[in-house]
C-alpha cells in the first residue's frame, strides 16, 4: 500500500512537470517565435545585398559563414577577447564544469581532451553537489540559531523568559521552548532574500564593467546561479578589464555564493512542492479508491486492521518514529493503507525538518543508529540527506 502511494506521488509528480514543461513550451513559444522570424528575415535581406553588392553568389557566400562558425566554435571571434585556454580561462572552464553550469562559451575540441572532460566532470560534479549539501546543512545550522535568538528575545519582551543572561537555569526557559520549532517557510524566505540580494550586488558590479543592462546583469545571475548556463551571457570573457584581478576575484565569490544559495532555496521549495502534491492527492482521494481497499479488507480475513485514523491526524515531530514503524509494519504485513494513512505519514518529511531546525538550534545530540554511525553525513538536510536515509532503511546487517 505505501509503495503504491508513493508511485502514485511519483506520477502525479511527473505529469505536473511534463504539464509544466507543455505550458513553458507555449509561452516561450508564443514571445520568442515572432522575433526569431523577424530576425532571420532581416538576415536573408542582408545576405541579398551582400551579395548583389559584392557580386558574390549565393553558396560561396554560405561555404564562407559555415568556416566562419567553425572558426567561432573553435573560440576564433571577431572582436578581441582572452585566449580561451590560457590558465586562467581554464580555471575559469573548470568551474563551470565541477559547478555544473556549462555555459558552453569554451569547450574541448581535441579527443584527448573530450575524454579527460568525462573523468574529470565525473569526480568534481560530486564533489561539488556534495559541497553544496554540506553547504545547505551548515546554512540551515545558521538560520536555525537566528530564528531561535529572535525567538528568546520575543519571549523575554513578553516577560515569559527572564531578562537575565543565564540560560537553561530553571525549568520555566525549558517549558517555554519546548514545543517550539522554526519554519520552513521561513527558511524559504530568508534564503529567497539573500539570494535577491546576493543577485543585485553582483549585477551592480556586472552592469559598469560587462557594459550590460541591469535587467541583463539579473538575468545573468539567475541563469549562473542556478546552473541552467545557457552562454548568451559570460562574465569576464573581455581581454582586459579595469582591475582585472579584483574583478575575477569578485566574479568568482558572487558565483560561488549565488550558486550555493540558489541550490539551498531548491532544495527547501522542493519540501514545499512536495507539500502541495500530497495536498493535490488529497483532493483527488476518489470514493472508488476507498470501495477498492474494502473490498480487499472484505476478502482478506487474517490481517491486521489500520489502526484508528483519527489517532493518527494529528501528527507532530515527537510522534514521527511511531507513525514510521506503524507504517512499517503494516507494509512487512501486506496491508494496504488508506491514502489519508498515506498523506498524514507523508507529513513527517516537514516534520523532520522542523525537527532539524530545532535540534540544530538548541543544540540537542543528533540520535544516530548503527547504519548511520558508518556514515559521517547521516543526518544532513536536504537531498544529501534523503539519500543517507534511502541508504540506511535498506541496508542489512550482515
Amino acid at each position: 500500500g505505501r509503495l503504491n502511494a508513493d508511485n502514485a506521488r511519483f506520477l502525479l509528480l511527473a505529469v505536473l512537470i511534463v504539464l509544466y514543461m507543455l505550458c513553458g513550451a507555449a509561452v516561450f513559444s508564443a514571445i520568442e517565435l515572432p522575433t526569431e522570424r523577424e530576425a532571420k528575415e532581416r538576415w536573408e535581406e542582408r545576405l541579398e545585398n551582400f551579395t548583389r553588392r559584392h557580386n558574390l553568389s549565393r553558396a560561396e557566400l554560405r561555404r564562407f559563414l559555415r568556416e566562419y562558425e567553425e572558426a567561432s566554435v573553435a573560440g576564433i571571434r571577431v572582436d578581441d577577447i582572452r585566449p580561451r585556454w590560457d590558465f586562467t580561462g581554464a580555471f575559469y572552464f573548470v568551474g563551470t564544469v565541477v559547478s555544473t553550469i556549462g555555459f558552453g562559451m569554451t569547450t574541448p575540441a581535441t579527443v584527448g581532451g573530450k575524454i579527460f572532460l568525462i573523468f574529470y566532470g565525473l569526480i568534481g560534479c560530486a564533489g561539488t553537489i556534495l559541497f553544496f549539501n554540506l553547504f545547505l546543512e551548515r546554512l540551515i545550522t545558521v538560520i536555525a540559531y537566528v530564528m531561535k535568538s529572535c525567538h528568546e528575545r520575543q519571549l523575554r519582551r513578553k516577560g515569559v523568559l527572564p531578562h537575565n543572561g543565564r540560560r537553561g537555569s530553571g525549568t520555566s526557559e525549558v517549558d517555554s521552548l519546548a514545543g517550539w520549532k522554526p519554519s520552513v517557510y521561513y527558511v524559504m524566505l530568508i534564503l529567497c532574500v539573500a539570494s535577491l540580494i546576493i543577485s543585485c550586488c553582483a549585477s551592480a558590479m556586472y552592469t559598469p564593467i560587462e557594459g550590460w543592462s541591469y535587467f541583463d546583469s539579473l538575468y545573468f545571475c539567475f541563469v549562473a546561479f542556478s546552473t541552467i548556463g545557457f552562454g548568451d551571457l559570460v562574465s569576464s570573457q573581455n581581454i582586459k578589464y579595469e582591475s582585472q584581478g579584483l574583478y575575477r576575484f569578485g566574479n568568482f565569490v558572487f558565483i560561488l555564493m549565488g550558486v550555493c544559495c540558489i541550490y539551498s532555496l531548491f532544495n527547501v521549495i522542493s519540501i514545499v512542492i512536495k507539500q502541495s502534491i500530497n495536498w493535490i492527492l488529497k483532493k483527488l482521494d476518489c470514493r472508488c479508491c476507498h470501495r477498492c481497499q474494502r473490498k480487499l479488507f472484505r476478502s482478506r480475513r487474517n490481517v491486521v486492521m489500520p489502526g484508528n485514523v483519527r489517532s493518527r491526524r494529528n501528527i507532530s515531530i515527537e510522534t514521527d518514529v511511531v507513525n514510521e514503524s506503524d507504517t512499517d509494519g503494516r507494509r512487512l504485513s501486506g496491508e494496504m493503507i488508506s491514502m489519508k494513512d498515506f498523506l498524514a505519514s507523508n507529513k513527517v518529511s516537514l516534520a523532520i525538518m522542523q525537527k532539524q531546525l530545532s535540534e540544530t538550534a538548541n543544540g540537542y545530540p543528533r540520535q544516530m543508529n548503527s547504519n548511520s554511525k558508518q556514515n559521517g553525513f547521516s543526518g544532513g538536510v536536504g537531498a544529501l540527506a534523503i539519500m543517507n536515509n534511502r541508504l540506511a532503511e535498506t541496508s542489512v546487517d550482515r
